[in-house]
């Protein structure tokens, strides 16, 4: 009587179908579940709309994929429990990476991430990926930029933010029409170079502050000014 010949240890393993999808299905499954139990479960323990909740956005993404690879790779020569795995692996990336990004998006919109002054051309987008962070200008020269507060929303932050600029030289001087400005409200910025100053590169900021329940929340922008003959 023969003994069965067992698979050379190097022989690559055989996944059907049939064992395969049902296996990956139920760890895609076991993901999403743990993913929104533990969504609610960490809303209901975090009583600060902001703190913690970054972490939590991205606790479940960084779990699923690295584990799940790791029990994948451990379990290579076990389709069903590679499968179960892989579901893992998918897990993390939907519904859990898409989630969180949510999660996050929310948390910035509501001023969690704290907030930003974009500045650009003047009339031109006001948006912050088109926003200027260097500004050439000729000794003498004057430049009128536009403003925004950014990173708050009216509907979070209704009050108005306090502006206020300064310069690392009395050489520049950043001028401000407007004193008080909402969220999302355009307001202009002129940076001017008086003659006497020496050619080379400053840095301005322009800050927008508001008080919300006692504390200070602030926005801050800031600008490379290269002075030129």
């Amino acid at each position: 009587m023969s003994l069965p010949l067992s698979p050379a240890p190097h022989e690559f393993p055989s996944y059907r179908m049939a064992e395969f999808l049902p296996a990956f299905l139920l760890g895609w499954g076991l993901g999403a579940a743990l993913v929104f139990g533990v969504r609610a479960l960490g809303m209901a323990l975090l009583p600060d709309p902001c703190q913690g909740h970054t972490l939590l956005a991205l606790i479940m993404p960084l779990v699923l994929g690295p584990g799940g690879l790791g029990f994948t790779a451990f379990n290579f020569r076990r389709p069903r429990r590679a499968a179960l795995g892989l579901g893992l692996v998918v897990a993390s990336l939907m519904p859990a990476l898409s989630v969180g990004a949510r999660d996050i998006g929310a948390l910035r919109g509501s001023g969690c991430a704290g907030g930003y002054v974009v500045l650009s051309a003047s009339g031109g987008p006001t948006d912050r990926s088109s926003s200027i962070s260097t500004l050439s200008l000729r000794v003498g020269e004057s430049r009128t930029l536009t403003g925004r507060v950014g990173g708050y929303t009216p509907t979070t932050h209704p009050g108005l933010f306090a502006l206020a600029a300064d310069s690392n030289t009395s050489g520049i001087t950043v001028v401000l029409p407007k004193t008080q400005v909402r969220a999302g409200e355009v307001f202009p910025v002129t940076v001017s170079i008086k003659a006497d100053t020496g050619v080379n590169s400053y840095t301005v900021g322009v800050q927008a502050r508001q008080i919300v329940d006692g504390r200070s929340v602030a926005a801050v922008g800031t600008l490379e000014v290269n002075a030129r003959p």
